[in-house]
């Protein structure tokens, strides 16, 4: 299974923008390309995981371990 790799504050826009494109390819102002885009934003938004940050190694999300750490 993947692990996580996208933050609350990055799942809510992903959510927010997902809806909007989907929204928008519905009522026929943006083609396919609407409707996949949107599906997989809002997947991302929902699961958390995103394969482009797994590709690029980048990470938005923040655990509560690494917040509690002590620094060095």
């Amino acid at each position: 299974m993947m692990k996580a790799n996208v933050g609350e504050a990055d799942q809510v826009i992903r959510l927010m923008v997902g809806t909007l494109l989907l929204t928008m390819s519905a009522t026929g102002q943006l083609g396919i390309g609407g409707w996949i885009g949107g599906l997989l934003t809002l997947l991302s938004g929902t699961f958390g995981i995103c394969g482009v940050y797994s590709l690029l190694g980048l990470n938005s999300c923040t655990s509560k371990e690494e917040n509690d750490s002590p620094s060095n």
